[in-house]
């Protein structure tokens, strides 16, 4: 026979990738990672995070001048990228959608079965990869080389690690150094 569980319980919760459950109001908007009972750390991330939290405020505007978006978001931003994360590992990412909960302070809640660093890399690859998609349709063969040296050049964890040594990550408002 099921026990009984009441409102908060952890039928209620989140089940994250490791299998453990959350109580998505334990999810606080200053929280990056999440220390679970498993013994892993979960990357936090929700869609009041802005998307430079992984990246400088340049190249989100680039990205969101150069991404068209179909969907209720005005422009691309962290619910963009962590699709594009949740569609490259479905078994990682777990999903929660607070719409209809205004105690929480977010509409979207993804944890990941990443911690928020090699989160933050994965991202940065995506990205990299969309970036060389895009830019291989291009009819300029010259800016299609140049971008290919560029990336042989770039390291994503050199880069991850100088831009979180530059980002304030202990502030619940994330915002530039």
């Amino acid at each position: 026979m099921a026990d009984p569980r009441g409102p908060g319980s952890a039928v209620d919760g989140l089940e994250l990738p490791c299998g453990e459950t959350v109580d998505p109001h334990e999810i606080d908007l200053g929280m990056r990672e999440y220390s679970c009972p498993c013994g892993d750390v979960h990357a936090v991330v929700t869609d009041v995070h802005p998307p430079s939290r992984f990246f400088p405020e340049s190249l989100v505007a680039v990205l969101q001048e150069t991404i068209e978006t179909d969907d209720e978001f005005e422009e691309f931003g962290t619910p963009h990228l962590l699709g594009v994360v949740l569609e490259e590992f479905p078994d990682d990412v777990v999903v929660h959608d607070a719409s209809d909960d205004g105690a929480v302070g977010y509409t979207l809640l993804w944890m990941t079965a990443f911690d928020a660093r090699r989160l933050h890399e994965v991202v940065v690859e995506l990205v990299v990869e969309l970036m060389e998609h895009a830019i291989s349709h291009a009819d300029d063969d010259a800016a299609v080389s140049e971008f290919e040296s560029q990336m042989l050049e770039f390291d994503v964890a050199e880069f991850v690690e100088q831009y979180r040594r530059e980002r304030d990550f202990e502030s619940e408002h994330d915002q530039p150094v």
